[in-house]
């Protein structure tokens, strides 16, 4: 659906990605995805293709099919460590302060659903300035990387949600296929979303505003 200044969804609740939807950490997922890439002989241009949204074991099993998934697991826990104590340019989205203000003081049900394990979304939501909601589903919390829908769904679920009243936030391919999995609204998030079918798109946070509908409902203003 094309942005108008009239776009208005309306949820019981928020499930927020958090890499390119409330914080900018493209500058250190790329340093430490092409030095994979060059590690492993690849070319960096394609690996940042699949990378974005996914857990790293599964962006590296799509990369190195032949590989065991043991070695996966094992070289994502060293990338992690990488990711974790690299905060170097590392910003909030435009407008993510706000939005997340909004939701915090509203009182308004929102989860954190990413692929990122605790200790790599703590660090990054504190470099760019953003408390953490209450709820997080992060990489320790499922079984199966986006674009699976686990997450969303487990989400949902913890929040006492209908996926169907639920609205994802995300700008990777595997984000916004996860949340239609789940049979969730998605707000594409970013250069990125609107290839890749969001229900609508923003280049940014500044273009959300959220209220507090009558009926307890949350009422996003899209435009």
């Amino acid at each position: 659906m094309p942005m108008t200044a009239t776009t208005v969804l309306s949820a019981r609740a928020l499930l927020l990605d958090m890499d390119g939807t409330l914080v900018n950490s493209d500058a250190v997922v790329e340093r430490c995805w092409h030095r994979w890439a060059a590690l492993h002989g690849l070319d960096a241009v394609e690996v940042m293709k699949v990378v974005h949204g996914r857990q790293g074991y599964a962006s590296m099993a799509l990369l190195l099919p032949d590989r065991p998934m043991a070695e996966n697991h094992a070289e994502n826990a060293r990338m992690l460590a990488e990711e974790t104590a690299d905060v170097d340019g590392v910003v909030p989205v435009p407008g993510a302060a706000q939005f997340m203000a909004s939701l915090r003081e509203g009182g308004l049900a929102h989860a954190l659903v990413t692929s990122a394990d605790v200790a790599l979304s703590t660090r990054r939501m504190a470099a760019a300035g953003l408390a953490q909601p209450d709820l997080r589903i992060t990489a320790e919390s499922v079984g199966a990387s986006k674009p699976d829908p686990e997450g969303f769904l487990k989400g949902a679920a913890e929040l006492g949600i209908d996926p169907a009243d639920c609205v994802v936030f995300e700008d990777s391919e595997a984000g916004i296929a996860a949340g239609r999995a789940a049979g969730m609204r998605v707000v594409g998030v970013g250069p990125r979303a609107g290839a890749h079918g969001p229900t609508v798109v923003v280049d940014d946070l500044t273009q959300v505003r959220v209220e507090a509908g009558a009926a307890g409902e949350i009422l996003l203003h899209i435009g």
